[in-house]
């Protein structure tokens, strides 16, 4: 049996205890999980950073990156709209309250651009580690439903489960949200 290294022990004790500034709420379309990290982001003193992860690729799409925005105000808000590198985004705002909105709209665009998803988790996870101020992370849960009919979709929801396992792994705190109401997990 191999020796474990510092490296080994430090990553083994951010699992089980989870790095305290970071959460992650997770639910399903229009639970609420935004508005609830949005609170959680806002308890601390403003500037915060609103790490946008969606494109509009349709109407429908820009409808609700604008019903965000307006719910979200501009008062104490930073809007930083980066699809595929957070964790750059992440490591430039070292200190500063982040709000991910979300992951799995990041998960999307490095599927279609056909990026390195084991690459991008990885960095994802060492910014994190790095960061000295709080990160609230929002995912969409998609594993509750039906298997998906085609091989894209399959792929996404697997993706997806893996991602959000990874960062509920080193996260200090984990919610659930359904109907507006959050259950912590973590």
């Amino acid at each position: 049996m191999q020796e474990e290294g510092a490296g080994d022990i430090v990553a083994q004790t951010i699992t089980q205890t989870g790095l305290p500034d970071v959460s992650l709420v997770l639910g399903g379309a229009r639970s609420g999980k935004s508005r609830i990290a949005e609170a959680i982001i806002t308890r601390l003193p403003a500037p915060w950073v609103y790490l946008a992860t969606g494109r509009a690729f349709d109407e429908e799409m820009q409808a609700r990156i604008d019903l965000h925005r307006t719910t979200r105000g501009n008062k104490g808000w930073r809007t930083v709209e980066e699809p595929f590198d957070i964790a750059d985004v992440l490591q430039a705002e070292q200190r500063a309250p982040v709000l991910v909105d979300c992951l799995t709209l990041w998960l999307t665009n490095l599927i279609l651009e056909d990026r390195n998803i084991h690459t991008a988790t990885k960095d994802l996870l060492q910014a994190l580690q790095a960061r000295k101020g709080r990160t609230v992370l929002v995912g969409n849960e998609v594993g509750l439903g039906i298997v998906p009919d085609n091989a894209l979709a399959r792929r996404f929801r697997d993706e997806a489960g893996l991602l959000h396992q990874k960062i509920a792994a080193v996260a200090g705190e984990v919610l659930f949200v359904a109907a507006g109401l959050s259950l912590k997990m973590k």
